[in-house]
């Protein structure tokens, strides 16, 4: 992070908006392409953490498929990824979208046997394969319940306790999803428990899905473990097995242009920007974190120290404390790191804030504006 440079292509676009490298976005792609072949599994894009049309075909030449969680995603996956897998998982499916449904996903997993029982006829007669979700409690997660699916109480997923064998018929597979940002020995705890309570239905089922939250392009992600469990499993059991990983394919792919509007001293220097974390990067007051800005320090690292927050009128629109060599000048350009993940997927505006610009970019084909939003995106919401 620390030696990125920003190319001067950003500086042609007003702000905000995004930029997606797809130089950067290929080199996680191969990445993932060679899990594949190595381990022998399947990696489809989990489309509730990147979402963009414009490079699904530069993604589907490396990936399975896409996974969605819902009709609206699995409808995006079908159509701008033609030819590929198409999987969907939501917490609980509705009548009339699951007649949709059946019509566009290859592989359709269910939060719990009532909703697998009720829609049992329907999804099998269109020739899906189906699954059921596994909740195994088993938490290798800390300081992020919000997004730990086996937290105490947990709504996702079929629990040892409620797992009920004698509804298997008609399932092909069985899918848990219980990491977040996480290396590969995560996975092996969770897998452990996965095969203690769940093992003796293993055999009878074609896949296993592994779900999300591996974080593979990260450059300490302990890939060897990844491909070894991941053969291990397909030997032991007989079954083909899945990753759906979302963050690990655009993983700092991604930057988000800002500039600075305002400075404001009270106690502190605050550097208001025309980009919001409420609206542009909410992951910044879910998870929280702290996105880092090119060229910048952390706070006191640099002569000169500032918050930055948002233009919306909420107080806690926050994205973090900065500080550079020099004093920063308004209308000047600054530049976060790895916002293709969990960003424009998120967006919305309050406030009325304006959507950011989406674009590409890439050495041999330099920028590329894809869209730009107005008034009449945000009006077009409310009615």
């Amino acid at each position: 992070m620390q030696n990125l440079s920003i190319p001067a292509a950003f500086s042609q676009l007003d702000s905000p908006a995004y930029i997606i490298d797809t130089d950067l976005l290929r080199k996680n792609l191969e990445i993932l392409a060679d899990v594949q072949k190595r381990a022998g599994c399947k990696i489809l894009l989990a489309q509730k953490a990147f979402s963009m049309p414009e490079v699904y075909p530069l993604i589907g030449e490396y990936l399975a498929g896409t996974t969605a969680s819902g009709l609206f995603e699995a409808r995006l996956g079908y159509e701008e990824m033609p030819g590929k897998e198409v999987h969907v998982f939501k917490p609980a499916y509705g009548e009339a979208e699951m007649d949709q449904l059946v019509k566009i996903a290859g592989h359709m997993v269910f939060n719990s046997f009532d909703q697998w029982m009720h829609f049992k006829d329907k999804a099998l007669s269109h020739g899906v394969s189906c699954g059921i979700r596994l909740n195994p409690a088993c938490s290798t997660q800390e300081g992020h319940e919000i997004y730990d699916p086996c937290a105490p109480g947990s709504r996702l997923g079929v629990t040892k306790e409620n797992f009920r064998p004698e509804l298997l018929d008609g399932l092909e597979g069985l899918h848990f999803h219980t990491l977040c940002e996480q290396n590969a020995d995560a996975l092996v705890t969770t897998l452990a428990a996965i095969e203690e309570q769940f093992g003796e239905y293993l055999p009878r089922m074609k896949w296993l899905n592994f779900g999300g939250g591996h974080h593979i392009t990260r450059p300490d992600y302990d890939i060897e473990t990844l491909v070894r469990e991941v053969r291990r499993i397909r030997e032991r059991y007989g079954v083909e097995v899945y990753l759906e990983p979302g963050e690990a394919v655009a993983l700092n792919a991604g930057f988000l242009v800002a500039h600075l509007l305002d400075t404001v001293h009270n106690g502190l220097t605050a550097g208001i920007l025309d980009v919001s974390a409420a609206c542009h990067m909410p992951d910044v007051l879910e998870m929280p974190y702290r996105p880092y800005i090119i060229g910048s320090g952390e706070a006191g690292e640099k002569e000169y120290t500032y918050r930055f927050g948002g233009p919306t009128c909420l107080a806690g629109d926050i994205i973090g404390d900065y500080s550079f060599d020099h004093q920063l000048q308004k209308g000047e350009m600054l530049v976060f790191t790895d916002m293709a993940i969990y960003s424009f997927v998120k967006n919305n505006t309050f406030n009325g804030m304006p959507l950011p610009i989406l674009a590409t970019y890439s050495e041999k084909d330099g920028l590329k504006i894809i869209r730009k939003f107005g008034y009449e995106d945000f009006r077009m919401r409310l009615g």
